[in-house]
């Protein structure tokens, strides 16, 4: 495992972790990690010619047997206390993509959330945002 990553790194471990939660990553959630690292502001200094790698190198540790909780303890070290609500909402938009979330998601943004000392008021309104902006007629 890395002794550290980039902020940056942290926020597209999260991505794929969340999408790899159920164990199928789908191609509308890969989609969905390439279209937040092209537009939000957060990437926008973000070498885009390394997300593959970086997404491999986060594949590789789950892969390997790395305990889950010891990825999210390097995510949560990589990443200053700013972008950690940002690293939440990423998270959910990912979970929610497909328009349905499992249990496995579920379970991941309650470790995620615990990982990142949020407030669950604070991740309860970004889970609400989510399904406000995914809404259908």
């Amino acid at each position: 495992m890395p002794k550290s990553i980039t902020p940056h790194e942290a926020l597209i471990y999260i991505m794929v972790t969340m999408s790899a939660a159920d164990r199928k990553i789908s191609e509308i959630e890969l989609d969905r990690i390439g279209d937040t690292v092209k537009q939000f502001p957060v990437f926008h200094d973000y070498d885009t010619s390394k997300l593959v790698k970086t997404a491999e190198n986060c594949g590789d540790l789950l892969s390997e047997g790395t305990a889950l909780n010891a990825v999210l303890d390097l995510v949560a070290e990589a990443l200053p206390l700013k972008l950690r609500e940002t690293a939440y909402a990423l998270a959910v938009d990912v979970a929610a993509v497909d328009m349905k979330v499992t249990n496995e998601e579920i379970r991941l943004l309650e470790l995620l959330r615990d990982a990142l000392n949020l407030d669950k008021l604070v991740t309860a309104a970004i889970e609400r945002c989510a399904r406000a902006r995914a809404q259908t007629l």
